[in-house]
């Protein structure tokens, strides 16, 4: 499981491999996305310096010192996730739904006993708010005049004798020349015992691949906090985050043109299950200097995920011209490892105007390259250096405002998340837009939103140091609605 990609196909990192605990999963479960309450999505996020909103315990914990009431909140979400693949001139695309819970939690507000105390409210909240969303199917479809995915398990295989592939169940092949070699993919160049040649080497061949992703990254909060005459507000949050991440995916070559002797066609399915939890802190305070201002500021620690566990599995097989079809299963691989992911710190400002209407934004900062994965019995070098030198530092800008008429109210909001990569390797900037409104009473609230995110990045089927295919180019989708009933008391 821990046999290392080699460094061109590092380079091209959004692929499936057939191995896991690498610098994709790293990327994955740090970067999450603002998510939790109508409100919060409709105003993108944008609630460093607002706070009392349940969503802020994730962001800003201060946030809860501004609760001046108790409060119960639930959040039913509809998320639909599309993605338009590009490859080699062939368009598909395809989307995946899902209906889950944005946030749910409570928060119980205290009034200070003593009137002439600097404290005026003690707060504590506990509940969860949704970080990231999994649900997505990725089709791909195209011809690869140039090579074949055996061209690169040949690639692999080279110098290393038959035997060592051929009864290697369990080990560093198990989960591709082993399977490749069972099912006539590969096979010995005759009278050498250690070159190969693949059943669909150098193409052309139809490629296919079907991708789909389900799970998701949840925090559960506990939270407290305090209002400090009026003017501050200060707050700390223990973030307990749960990850459920599952793929499967079905990769497939054609023989379309009847170019090779023996190979009609093959199919790789992949299988990866992950799961995971782990506990940070957060740390955040509001001021109000004056009454139409308010400047924020946060701070989380780094993610500690210390039982990370995987289990994943694949199957070959290949249909001969004959109709003949040949399976191979591999065995079911299971690995225990830890993941730390980055710092962050976040500055916030909002003005409030004549208290029907205000403006506010956010600033985030994290570095991607100070994710590491660690294990017992395993050092990661390969897989951390990866990290360093593919992911960089970026910020994350998020804008909201909001106008009142009674007790109804309008938002917009906007966000734009920077690109994980170092120049040159890949893209993925994320922008979003979102919307809604809501009605709120002394007692009642219910709010709607809409947000809509959209990406472009590029992902490779194989690949390997002396094989390399065109990119796909993937125009990632989000769409996400959300309801939000809140009861004060």
């Amino acid at each position: 499981m821990k046999r290392i990609i080699p460094a061109l196909s590092i380079m091209i990192l959004l692929s499936l491999s057939l191995k896991s605990q690498n610098e994709v999963d790293a990327l994955r479960y740090s970067r999450t996305t603002f998510g939790g309450s109508a409100r919060f999505m409709a105003m993108g996020g944008a609630f460093g310096s607002l706070g009392a909103d349940f969503s802020t315990l994730s962001t800003n914990p201060a946030g809860i010192a501004l609760f001046k009431k108790s409060e119960f909140t639930f959040s039913p979400s509809l998320y639909i996730g599309q993605t338009v693949s590009t490859y080699n001139w062939t368009k598909r695309d395809d989307s995946k739904e899902n209906f889950n819970m944005g946030n749910a939690g409570i928060v119980m507000t205290t009034k200070a006993e003593n009137e002439n105390s600097a404290f005026r409210y003690f707060q504590f909240g506990f509940g969860i708010n949704r970080q990231n969303d999994f649900n997505r199917r990725i089709r791909i479809e195209g011809t690869n005049n140039e090579n074949s995915i055996t061209d690169v398990w040949v690639d692999y295989a080279n110098g290393i004798y038959y035997e060592d592939i051929e009864n290697d169940t369990y080990g560093d092949f198990a989960y591709d020349l082993n399977p490749a070699w069972w099912t006539y993919l590969i096979d010995t160049i005759p009278g050498t015992v250690d070159q190969y040649y693949g059943a669909a080497e150098g193409g052309p061949v139809m490629q296919k691949k079907y991708i789909t992703s389900w799970g998701s990254q949840n925090e559960m909060v506990i939270s407290g906090g305090a209002n400090i005459k009026d003017r501050l507000y200060i707050g700390g949050t223990i973030g307990i985050p749960f990850i459920r991440y599952f793929e499967e995916s079905n990769y497939g070559e054609i023989d379309e043109g009847d170019n090779f002797n023996g190979f009609q066609s093959l199919n790789v399915y992949q299988y990866l299950r992950t799961t995971g939890s782990g506990i940070n802190l957060k740390f955040g305070l509001i001021a109000r200097p004056i009454n139409w201002l308010r400047v924020g500021a946060a701070i989380h620690s780094p993610t500690w995920y210390n039982n990370m566990s995987d289990k994943w599995y694949t199957e070959f097989t290949s249909v001969a011209d004959n109709g003949e079809k040949l399976t191979s299963l591999s065995p079911e691989g299971r690995y225990n490892y830890r993941l730390e992911t980055p710092f962050r710190a976040i500055g916030s400002i909002s003005v409030v105007l004549w208290r029907i209407a205000l403006i506010s934004a956010d600033y985030e900062y994290i570095d991607y390259s100070k994710s590491r994965l660690r294990a017992p019995d395993y050092y990661f070098d390969s897989e951390n250096n990866a990290i360093r030198s593919m992911y960089t530092q970026t910020q994350n800008i998020r804008l909201g405002t909001e106008v009142r008429f009674g007790h109804f109210s309008i938002r917009g909001g906007a966000a734009l998340y920077g690109s994980p990569f170092n120049e040159g390797i890949n893209d993925a900037e994320t922008i979003y837009y979102s919307g809604g409104f809501g009605y709120r009473d002394k007692h009642f609230y219910f709010d709607l939103s809409y947000t809509r995110g959209e990406s472009t990045s590029d992902y490779y089927l194989y690949g390997s140091e002396n094989v390399s295919v065109n990119p796909v180019s993937n125009q990632l989708i989000t769409n996400n609605i959300v309801a939000t009933t809140g009861f004060r008391f």
